[in-house]
């Protein structure tokens, strides 16, 4: 029987390069002051649906229904909301500003195609209680060197940066109220996806066009964007980020600076994205701080595509790979399998990946077996004990020495091994 639609299994080979994008994530995240936290996969419903301005789309997307207790939950669609009622109970126990990372699971009920499966992972980081240019800076930055970190250049990816509050200043210059306002911006997220009649019929009643809104993107940078962009000029990183006001996010609890990060060459969807979500916390619960954020969400499938599609960044993956096995124990004589056992012990203690056959198995098998594994040496325990061999097996040299002295040839993990 196979997995559900959009559902994934991981079989080992899968689960390390899951691993090596989660390592990645973790170690860059750590690398900026971050620290992780996380919530629960199941969530009130009513957390999705408090504010009626969040958009229809994420709602028709929940996995939701009735527990036991009869009362109405969802798996987790996404992360903000989960982390703003985190924030709201306790964010007096916290200094500011609160830099947060998480790595978690995640499930929307929606049409599966390339870059998007019903259940993903992903990496979410936010900063709450700092509303400066310098937070916006920093969560780009951060963003940016994620993707730096897999092995991406700028010919790779862009960040295309924009800003809500320049077009919701646009959008009530023009006589927009908050339902239309929502319609507009509905219609600009996919201004690049759909046709432009269509899109006319959709505006029909905002007083607007797709005309209007192709002059507004067209208008340039606001001011807003000059110390952020002036940020990342002094870290080197400026010429990674794009200002376009095409970018509006989907999700009406932004309030400022927005971003997307794109691959420059695949028909990809965005990769990440965020933005500032200023009111968000205070909105979700009445005894809150009103703590501005910034955050922003990187996805495991879209980024494992571009990946598996990058030279660089594939060769990048695969030399991190290690093997399952770096020490392979040979039990030349059963004899001596007690004494064999007791060398894996040892090189499994010292840190080394260790392994051995579990049944008796000619000489000829147990190296076929190291070999196929990955194995860098093997270390045959025989009738010569205490006498054992080790053997290179990428070069075939080998040296006899006494059990006692494996410690101090193989040393730790990482280290260069004595000369045998």
């Amino acid at each position: 029987m196979p997995a559900l639609p959009g559902f994934r299994d991981f079989y080992p080979e899968d689960c390390e390069r899951r691993n090596y994008v989660v390592g990645t994530w973790r170690a860059v995240a750590r690398r900026y002051g971050f620290v992780e936290y996380d919530g629960p996969t199941l969530e009130s419903g009513e957390l999705y649906r408090k504010k009626n301005e969040e958009g229809a789309e994420i709602l028709e997307q929940l996995y939701s229904f009735r527990d036991r207790g009869d009362r109405e939950v969802a798996l987790r669609p996404e992360m903000t909301p989960t982390l703003a009622r985190m924030v709201a109970a306790k964010e007096k126990h916290f200094r500011k500003p609160m830099k947060w990372f998480c790595v978690s699971n995640f499930f929307r009920h929606e049409r599966q195609q390339k870059g998007r499966l019903r259940e993903f992972m992903q990496f979410n980081a936010d900063i709450i209680g700092e509303s400066s240019p310098e937070a916006d800076a920093e969560i780009v930055a951060l963003a940016v060197d994620l993707m730096r970190g897999f092995g991406f250049g700028g010919e790779h990816f862009v960040v295309r940066l924009s800003d809500r509050k320049a077009w919701m200043d646009f959008l009530a210059s023009r006589g927009c109220d908050e339902t239309q306002s929502r319609a507009v911006l509905a219609c600009a997220d996919k201004i690049e996806r759909e046709a432009p009649e269509k899109l006319d019929e959709k505006l029909a009643g905002t007083g607007l066009t797709v005309a209007d809104l192709r002059g507004f993107i067209a208008g340039g940078s606001p001011a807003a964007f000059a110390p952020v962009l002036a940020a990342l000029e002094a870290r080197g990183l400026r010429d990674f980020v794009e200002p376009d006001l095409s970018i509006v996010r989907g999700l009406a609890y932004y309030t400022g600076v927005v971003f997307e990060i794109f691959d420059r060459s695949k028909n990809l969807r965005a990769i990440a994205g965020g933005g500032r979500y200023d009111t968000l916390i205070k909105g979700l619960s009445d005894g809150a701080s009103d703590l501005p954020a910034i955050g922003f969400g990187m996805g495991d499938v879209v980024l494992g595509h571009l990946i598996d599609e990058t030279p660089a960044a594939d060769a990048q993956r695969r030399a991190a790979s290690v093997p399952a096995c770096e020490v392979f124990v040979v039990v030349a004589d059963e004899a001596r399998r007690a004494e064999a056992l007791r060398i894996v012990q040892v090189t499994r203690d010292l840190g080394w990946r260790t392994d051995f056959s579990l049944k008796p198995a000619k000489v000829g098998r147990q190296f076929q077996d190291a070999e196929g594994l990955g194995a860098r040496h093997a270390v045959v325990v025989g009738a010569e004990w205490p006498a054992i061999k080790i053997k290179t097996l990428a070069t075939r040299q080998e040296a006899s020495v006494d059990q006692s002295e494996l410690p101090a040839l193989l040393g730790k993990p990482g280290a260069q091994p004595g000369s045998f």
